[in-house]
């Protein structure tokens, strides 16, 4: 295949948009914002690049949505204050003279924090695994507090609140953090989620609160304003984590996304493989049960700037978008530089290591590329 002629580098057209081609840069965490949460001239930087480099869109990494219970790590960024708004609209005006769209993920961290001294979850369940010392953690995670209903409440209108931020900080869109062990997903996963309540038992249960969220961001923004929602199975402290029931539990959970309505399904794997950790014993993935259940645009990834299994999720339908995470990280300019055929400096786990910060992975790629 002519590489000009690869399905991932074709213009789209979703929610009433045009998208110069089916690239995504997926969130990845940064730790590079101010002890303040704001955004840096740093970061600005960081994510004008992608858009310079020909990506489609740009998922920011996750934004913290309170100062009382959301934070995970050090330095991460929010969109909770007048000055976190002002900062991260510098970010957005960098992007604005190119064509890509630019959403911003919305995270609780719920148990997994490591950065709030009391953490709080569903249920009083105590994390498995041990905190991310590249992000500023050690040790094992701390047991957590059940939230109560009223704090239920609050994290919401806080929630709700950071994506209208988003709004104003001239975002295109905001993506929900539904996936990889945070807070949403511990709502959704039936051994974290012990609740009696209407928020534990059943799917429907445990999706409640998401679907509350999707449901208030709507009223508070305008109908050109993005929504997304990113799921997944593996979690960052539990990578091998798995639905016991796989596909079926994959249904009922895109039945409740199809009710609730955003504009997008990103499915997210948590070890970087998509073949791998996507695919059901039929032969399905998360992301084609997803684009079948709900008929929203989906976004897969996965070690997916691989063309020919990009080419693989795009025509034969389990994605409509391609998320990529580290060969994005590595070379910003990863679409214009592939469709020249120029070559690209590979990952290195140093990228990432001891810190995951912008300025240390900068460090070792010029070091990599002068070897």
């Amino acid at each position: 295949m002519n590489i000009e002629n690869h399905p991932i580098f074709q213009p789209t057209e979703l929610w009433n948009q045009k998208l110069i081609n089916r690239t995504v840069v997926a969130p990845m965490t940064r730790v590079s914002a101010t002890v303040e949460g704001l955004a840096t001239d740093e970061m600005a930087h960081y994510y004008s690049a992608f858009a310079e480099g020909g990506f489609g869109i740009i998922i920011t990494e996750g934004i913290y949505t309170d100062n009382f219970s959301s934070q995970g790590y050090p330095n991460q960024p929010g969109l909770v204050t007048p000055n976190q708004v002002n900062a991260w609209r510098k970010v957005t005006q960098s992007i604005k003279r190119y064509q890509t769209l630019i959403f911003a993920q919305l995270m609780h961290s719920g148990a997994l924090s490591q950065y709030i001294p009391k953490t709080f979850a569903p249920s009083a369940v105590q994390p498995i695994g041990v905190q991310a010392s590249a992000y500023g953690g050690e040790g094992n995670f701390l047991l957590p507090a059940a939230l109560s209903m009223d704090e239920i409440s609050r994290l919401q209108k806080e929630f709700i609140l950071s994506a209208v931020n988003a709004y104003q900080a001239v975002f295109d869109g905001v993506e929900i953090h539904g996936a990889n062990g945070y807070l949403l997903d511990q709502f959704l996963t039936p051994e974290l989620n012990k609740r009696t309540d209407r928020y534990g038992g059943n799917m429907q249960n445990r999706f409640r609160i998401i679907a509350e969220l999707i449901a208030g961001i709507r009223k508070e923004v305008p109908t050109h304003f993005i929504i997304g929602l990113r799921i997944s199975e593996g979690k960052v402290n539990d990578m091998t984590y798995r639905w016991k029931d796989g596909a079926v539990t994959a249904k009922e959970l895109l039945a409740e996304v199809k009710t609730a309505s955003p504009d997008f399904v990103h499915v997210a794997v948590q070890t970087g493989e998509w073949e791998r950790d996507s695919f059901y014993p039929n032969e399905s993935s998360l992301a084609s049960i997803a684009r079948e259940v709900t008929g929203l645009p989906v976004i897969a990834n996965g070690g997916l700037h691989q063309l020919d299994k990009a080419a693989i999720a795009l025509d034969e339908q389990h994605a409509d978008l391609i998320a990529i995470g580290k060969a994005a990280l590595v070379d910003p300019h990863w679409p214009i530089k592939t469709l020249k055929e120029i070559p690209t400096v590979a990952f290195h786990r140093d990228m990432l290591w001891p810190e995951a910060t912008i300025s240390h992975s900068q460090k070792i790629i010029k070091q990599l590329a002068e070897v």
